[in-house]
């Protein structure tokens, strides 16, 4: 998705400056703020397509922006991009909805890849899927049971999407990391289950969690049949 508006969180001037030199060739815009105070102002008025965040920005944290981008954006998606590498930080960051997390130093020829995978996978396919009364709309991006709306993160609007689209088939948390999140994503295959959890949470409200189904030794299964 070239020409697409790209919101560069950093507060070190030499990264905004090696990132502008790198992306804009490429054919994004990119708009540039250094703190959490100027890039909540740019995504309230511009039509942002990705966010770069980084972690550690001098009035507040880039995970505290993010908190407030799935509250008030939910479907806008962000890449972490921080010097915060342990293992805790990267599922802290995931956990929160960041779509990808990438730590300093990085390749620049990577975070273009995983741009373009993480753009790619914001663009839905446009055929909507229906089983029962559970609805979903890849366009609008909304899911419904019957005339009410669920409220979902876009890693549980992604999961669903993707179980509804292939009902009946187990699938191994490796293939659902892939699948879902991405093959260049570095997570534990636990933060799978987080996720399974959360998601059958929403639909118990409408007794709909057993057609999420673990299938032990194996791993998960979406279907109508007990």
């Amino acid at each position: 998705m070239k020409h697409a508006n790209i919101l560069l969180v950093e507060d070190d001037t030499d990264v905004q400056e090696m990132l502008n030199f790198s992306l804009i060739p490429e054919g994004y815009v990119i708009y540039s703020a250094f703190s959490v105070k100027e890039a909540w102002e740019i995504i309230e008025k511009k039509a942002i397509n990705l966010v770069l965040l980084d972690w550690m920005l001098p009035d507040n944290s880039g995970i505290d922006l993010l908190h407030r981008i799935r509250k008030y954006h939910s479907m806008l998606p962000v890449i972490m991009l921080t010097a915060k590498a342990e293992e805790q930080d990267r599922v802290l960051g995931l956990d929160v909805g960041a779509d990808d997390y990438i730590t300093k130093p990085f390749s620049v020829r990577e975070l273009k890849s995983r741009i373009q995978a993480v753009l790619r996978r914001s663009m839905p396919d446009e055929q909507s899927v229906q089983i029962g009364e559970l609805f979903l709309d890849p366009l609008s991006q909304r899911v419904k049971v019957g005339e009410t709306s669920l409220s979902l993160s876009p890693i549980e609007f992604r999961l669903l999407h993707y179980f509804m689209s292939h009902t009946e088939r187990v699938f191994t948390r490796a293939q659902l990391l892939d699948q879902v999140w991405g093959a260049q994503v570095y997570v534990e295959e636990r933060t799978v289950d987080v996720h399974i959890r959360r998601l059958r949470k929403q639909l118990a409200v409408f007794e709909l969690s057993s057609l999420l189904q673990t299938v032990h030794g194996s791993g998960y299964r979406f279907s109508k049949q007990q």
